[in-house]
């Protein structure tokens, strides 16, 4: 407890000292998946975000799931300075989903799972002024799921036959957008 107390107190200290944005995705947005997030300053040229990306069809083409939830912490490294012009970013992060992935869209079967991803991220900010910025974006990396398999045609029981879980890892790219960012402070 005593832990926990500390880092919220340290990370409270760095929120006072430090440039803060918010972000909101206009790009996902435009297809029904809301990506939200925060960034803040934790060095010369550094900074740390954080995201959330969700996905609320419960179906895509009819009958095919394509729920997903991502957490997505990041630390970026600026070229320039921060917060304007090109920066690199490493990430790892959880995802829980519920979705037909891309090797099945003929098919009917969809997974039911969790997974972690470690990535990059590459991006460009352009002031538009004091108060707004535009992030643009693209990452990827591995994805590591474990799932369960089902079928979506009401054919009961799962198609695979792992005793726990199924796995499943691959390289994707599985981020990206034009987040409008609002400084905060």
């Amino acid at each position: 407890m005593k832990k926990l107390f500390a880092f919220i107190v340290l990370f409270l200290t760095i929120q006072l000292q430090s440039q803060t944005f918010i972000k909101f995705n206009g790009a996902t947005a435009l297809v029904g998946i809301p990506n939200v997030g925060i960034e803040t300053s934790i060095g010369e040229k550094t900074t740390f975000s954080f995201d959330v990306m969700a996905s609320f069809w419960k179906s895509f083409n009819g009958n095919s799931p394509m729920e997903f939830y991502t957490f997505t912490p990041e630390v970026r490294y600026h070229f320039k300075e921060k917060y304007n012009g090109f920066y690199v970013g490493a990430h790892a992060g959880p995802d829980f989903y519920q979705l037909q992935k891309w090797n099945y869209w003929d098919t009917n079967k969809y997974e039911h799972g969790f997974g972690y991803r470690l990535g990059v991220t590459v991006g460009y900010n352009i002031k538009l002024n004091d108060k707004f910025l535009l992030d643009i974006f693209a990452g990827g990396g591995w994805h590591q799921g474990f799932y369960h398999g089902y079928y979506n045609d009401g054919t009961p029981g799962r198609y695979e036959k792992a005793q726990h879980w199924n796995k499943s890892g691959e390289w994707l790219p599985y981020r990206g957008g034009v987040m409008l960012s609002y400084k905060l402070n």
